[in-house]
Protein backbone atom coordinates (compact mmCIF):
# COMPACT_ATOMS: atom_id res chain seq x y z
CA UNK A 1 0.00 0.00 0.00
CA UNK A 2 0.98 3.54 -1.14
CA UNK A 3 -0.34 6.68 0.98
CA UNK A 4 0.77 9.88 -1.20
CA UNK A 5 0.01 13.20 0.79
CA UNK A 6 0.16 16.45 -1.05
CA UNK A 7 0.78 19.96 0.23
CA UNK A 8 1.85 23.25 -0.94
CA UNK A 9 -1.32 24.41 -2.83
CA UNK A 10 -2.81 28.36 -2.25
CA UNK A 11 -3.97 31.23 -3.83
CA UNK A 12 -1.43 32.67 -6.13
CA UNK A 13 -1.76 36.22 -8.47
CA UNK A 14 -1.03 35.55 -12.32
CA UNK A 15 2.42 34.99 -12.85
CA UNK A 16 3.94 34.12 -9.18
CA UNK A 17 5.09 30.67 -7.99
CA UNK A 18 4.27 27.72 -6.00
CA UNK A 19 6.06 24.45 -4.88
CA UNK A 20 3.90 21.34 -4.59
CA UNK A 21 4.88 18.67 -2.50
CA UNK A 22 3.79 14.96 -2.21
CA UNK A 23 4.77 12.47 0.28
CA UNK A 24 4.83 9.12 -0.39
CA UNK A 25 4.48 6.34 2.43
CA UNK A 26 5.52 2.42 1.87
CA UNK A 27 8.38 1.08 0.03
CA UNK A 28 9.05 1.44 -3.45
CA UNK A 29 9.41 4.73 -3.64
CA UNK A 30 13.17 5.16 -5.36
CA UNK A 31 12.24 2.30 -7.96
CA UNK A 32 8.76 3.99 -9.21
CA UNK A 33 8.05 6.56 -11.81
CA UNK A 34 6.11 9.78 -9.87
CA UNK A 35 3.74 11.91 -11.97
CA UNK A 36 1.60 14.99 -11.28
CA UNK A 37 -1.87 15.03 -12.82
CA UNK A 38 -4.52 18.26 -12.61
CA UNK A 39 -8.19 18.30 -12.75
CA UNK A 40 -9.67 22.25 -13.43
CA UNK A 41 -12.93 22.68 -12.99
CA UNK A 42 -15.38 20.79 -15.39
CA UNK A 43 -12.41 19.52 -17.19
CA UNK A 44 -10.80 16.09 -17.91
CA UNK A 45 -7.55 15.06 -15.34
CA UNK A 46 -4.83 15.66 -17.32
CA UNK A 47 -0.89 14.38 -17.23
CA UNK A 48 1.28 17.37 -16.19
CA UNK A 49 4.83 16.06 -15.28
CA UNK A 50 6.66 12.83 -15.01
CA UNK A 51 9.73 12.11 -13.73
CA UNK A 52 11.50 8.37 -13.62
CA UNK A 53 13.63 6.74 -11.47
CA UNK A 54 16.86 8.16 -12.67
CA UNK A 55 15.62 11.27 -13.12
CA UNK A 56 14.37 11.52 -16.65
CA UNK A 57 11.62 14.24 -16.78
CA UNK A 58 8.31 15.03 -19.20
CA UNK A 59 6.10 17.63 -19.51
CA UNK A 60 2.53 18.32 -21.05
CA UNK A 61 3.57 20.79 -24.02
CA UNK A 62 1.05 23.28 -21.38
CA UNK A 63 3.59 24.06 -18.87
CA UNK A 64 7.06 23.24 -20.63
CA UNK A 65 9.84 25.76 -19.79
CA UNK A 66 7.14 26.78 -16.66
CA UNK A 67 6.88 23.65 -14.34
CA UNK A 68 10.09 21.58 -12.87
CA UNK A 69 8.91 18.21 -11.33
CA UNK A 70 11.97 16.72 -9.36
CA UNK A 71 12.22 13.92 -6.44
CA UNK A 72 14.16 13.70 -3.40
CA UNK A 73 14.91 9.60 -2.50
CA UNK A 74 15.77 9.78 0.67
CA UNK A 75 12.66 12.02 1.59
CA UNK A 76 10.13 10.16 -0.70
CA UNK A 77 9.27 13.06 -1.67
CA UNK A 78 8.38 14.40 -5.36
CA UNK A 79 7.99 18.14 -6.31
CA UNK A 80 6.45 20.34 -8.69
CA UNK A 81 7.93 24.03 -8.89
CA UNK A 82 5.60 26.00 -10.74
CA UNK A 83 6.45 29.86 -12.12
CA UNK A 84 4.83 31.64 -14.59
CA UNK A 85 1.31 30.38 -13.33
CA UNK A 86 -1.83 31.74 -15.13
CA UNK A 87 -4.98 31.43 -15.16
CA UNK A 88 -5.67 28.13 -16.68
CA UNK A 89 -3.54 26.41 -14.31
CA UNK A 90 -6.42 26.97 -11.84
CA UNK A 91 -6.87 23.18 -10.61
CA UNK A 92 -6.47 20.29 -8.03
CA UNK A 93 -2.94 18.70 -8.64
CA UNK A 94 -2.66 15.43 -7.80
CA UNK A 95 0.17 13.23 -7.32
CA UNK A 96 0.11 9.57 -8.41
CA UNK A 97 2.05 6.25 -8.70
CA UNK A 98 1.77 2.78 -9.92
CA UNK A 99 3.18 -0.42 -8.20
CA UNK A 100 3.58 -3.57 -10.65
CA UNK A 101 2.89 -6.67 -9.89
CA UNK A 102 3.07 -10.07 -11.73
CA UNK A 103 -0.58 -9.91 -13.31
CA UNK A 104 -1.78 -6.46 -12.41
CA UNK A 105 -0.73 -3.53 -11.61
CA UNK A 106 -1.60 -0.45 -8.71
CA UNK A 107 -2.63 2.95 -8.49
CA UNK A 108 -2.40 4.84 -6.08
CA UNK A 109 -3.87 8.89 -5.58
CA UNK A 110 -3.19 11.96 -3.34
CA UNK A 111 -5.87 13.98 -2.34
CA UNK A 112 -5.29 16.44 -4.02
CA UNK A 113 -4.23 20.10 -3.50
CA UNK A 114 -6.26 23.06 -4.62
CA UNK A 115 -4.09 25.73 -6.79
CA UNK A 116 -6.11 28.91 -7.47
CA UNK A 117 -3.88 31.91 -9.86
CA UNK A 118 -5.87 34.96 -9.67
CA UNK A 119 -5.53 37.28 -13.08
Amino acid sequence: QVLLVESGGGLVHAGGSLRLSCVASGSGFSNNAMYWYRQAPGKQRELVATIGTFGSTNYADSVKGRFTISRDNAKNTVYLQMSGLKSDDTAVYYCHTKRVFPGRSLEFWGQGTLVTVSS
